[in-house]
């Protein structure tokens, strides 16, 4: 099922294309996104009720939900769905807390000390994605380390389903964490109302959560436009597959699958250093696609999908480093050995027994994360990213004898007389 190719027979140019994905070459989603963006901006929320009715096929009254209604859709779920949303939210909270630390001070001369201070992101906007799925998980990722960090407002928009609500699970998230107010806006819509502000949602600081490639560019166009930034560019999921000769065909499928059926816009990538594997591999494909729910849109991503036969792990890795996945599992004995030559993932998964649907929903870790290769240079969504750093220095009369004069050498030197000025009044 998986197209299949040869690591060591592909040109420079074919690897190039085939770590390549979600571009956008002809601009026809980038001028999509900008006309809504544009109707955002001018009008508001009309054009919120309009997009819902067009997109989400409702026709809004009231573009949010308040606490009674959460509560009342919260408590249609039961009470084992419940609790698992609590574990969820226990180890979430578990891991994160441990990101919040307080730097020390220190003295770089006689002095003059510096150090600096954490402050939270005053007001932070989550989205939460409907679509095909509906990701309560996704809330307690991004709600979770908001609250820790301290953030004073917390924004959340999810697309109405065709009833103008939201499911119980979502709700009883909201309740977890203390978010009395959801507005009903979905897709590219929802970031601009959050980076522009409406008659009804208040403009954001910061606006985090994961997409499709209209939100992707939506986020990517506000952080161009406007001073409000983004966590990362979070499009379709994606997830690649490390496996040798030690891996179950079954476990890599299975892993393979849960990705795949996000949505036909996701990929899943097996890199293998032997044939016969992959040829398991695509049998256990065939045989576990057939009983999901979701399969049409699990076979749509396999399409798009492919494997890669290297001879070592080493080379898979040297692929993955290049591919730079979102998610990336290393199905083998040997990985240990492996996690020092990882330069370029967004959360990795150790193992035969650490599916990637552990860190999606409940072992604690975040699962949004940097997708189409900004794992080069993006982490994924932590506390930290909820959180300011500012920076302090305070000078005593010694410090200022200490460092004085040779700040006044390369103020002179740049030629920045009033910058000498400032020190040497002071002696």
């Amino acid at each position: 099922m998986l197209r299949t190719y040869k690591y060591n027979t592909l040109s420079a140019e074919e690897k190039n294309q085939l770590i390549q994905r979600n571009t956008d070459p002809n601009n026809t989603i980038q001028e999509t996104v900008s006309g809504i963006l544009d109707q955002v901006k001018n009008k508001g929320d009309e054009a919120l009720r309009d997009f819902a009715a067009k997109f989400d096929k409702v026709d809004l009254k009231n573009l949010f939900l308040e606490k009674s209604d959460i509560e009342a859709l919260a408590s249609t779920i039961s009470r084992d769905q419940q609790r698992a949303l609590e574990i969820a939210f226990q180890n979430i909270h578990r891991f994160h807390s441990t990101q919040l630390r307080r730097e020390r001070v220190t003295e770089t001369m006689p002095g003059v000390k510096c150090w600096r201070e954490v402050r939270p992101i005053e007001k932070v906007g989550l989205y939460i994605p409907g679509g095909s799925a509906v990701l309560p998980s996704t809330l307690l990722m991004l709600g979770v380390p908001a609250r820790i960090a301290g953030c004073k407002e917390i924004v959340v928009c999810s697309p109405p389903q065709q009833d103008g609500k939201i499911n119980g699970f979502v709700a009883y998230c909201l309740l977890l964490l203390k978010i009395d107010r959801i507005y009903l806006v979905g897709g590219a819509q929802a970031v601009g109302a959050m980076a522009y502000g409406t008659q009804t949602i208040p403009k954001v600081d910061k606006i985090f959560g994961p997409g499709n490639q209209y939100v992707t560019k939506a986020k990517s166009i506000i952080q161009g436009q406007t001073n409000v930034s983004i966590d990362m560019p979070a499009g379709p999921s994606e997830v690649l597959v490390i496996a040798d000769q030690s891996a179950n065909p079954a476990f890599v499928a299975a892993d393979l699958l849960a990705q795949a059926e996000h949505g036909a816009d996701s990929q899943a990538v097996l890199v293998a250093t032997s044939s016969a594997t992959i040829e398991k591999v695509n049998k256990e494909l065939k045989k576990q696609i057939i009983v999901l729910p979701r399969q049409e849109l699990a076979r749509k991503a396999i399409e798009n999908s492919y494997a890669i036969i290297t001879e070592t792990l080493i080379e898979a890795m040297e692929f993955s480093n290049a591919y730079a996945p979102e998610h990336l599992i290393i199905e083998s004995d040997e990985w240990q050995s492996l996690i020092v030559k990882i330069s370029n993932a967004g959360s990795v998964f150790l193992g035969h027994l650490t599916p990637e649907s552990a860190g999606d929903y409940a072992s604690g870790t975040n699962h949004t994360l940097p997708t189409s290769g900004y794992a080069r240079s993006y982490s994924g969504v932590s506390v930290d990213s909820f959180i300011k750093k500012i920076t302090f220095q305070h000078i005593s009369e010694e410090g200022l004898q200490q460092i004085g004069s040779t700040v006044e050498i390369l103020a002179e030197l740049e030629g920045l007389q009033a910058h000498k000025n400032a020190v040497s009044i002071r002696n």
